[in-house]
């Protein structure tokens, strides 16, 4: 069971809201990021990346295909600003500039949510 962080009634964890008041209850911020499209198969995934606010640390990746899941891991904080220092230190190839700096700036917004 869990508490709400509103109204502090009990209902059950796989609840998003507060079957009693309605209060949101779990919080995160999410970017989906188009695939890079290899074959005609990669054409039509992604990866989203979840950010939970209230489970501090825990940080979700999930490759998506055509409207559902087909894998999804989840880190910790430690390997997730280690990953935002890769992406942020990757020295970028000069063909692909533009998706450096979409690179760079996800890697700065995913370390601002961290501090």
């Amino acid at each position: 069971m869990r508490e709400c962080r509103s109204c502090r009634s009990a209902f059950d964890e796989r609840f998003r809201y507060c079957p009693w008041c309605g209060a949101i209850q779990r919080l995160k911020i999410v970017e989906y990021f188009d695939g890079f499209p290899l074959s005609r198969a990669d054409e039509r995934k992604g990866l989203r990346v979840s950010r939970y606010l209230n489970a501090p640390g825990h940080v979700r990746f999930s490759v998506w295909g055509v409207g559902e899941v087909q894998a999804a891991v989840s880190i910790d904080e430690v390997e997730a600003l280690r990953l935002a220092s890769f992406l942020r230190n990757t020295d970028p190839d000069p063909k692909r500039t533009r998706f450096s700096d979409r690179v760079r700036r996800s890697a700065d917004a995913l370390l601002e949510t961290l501090r």
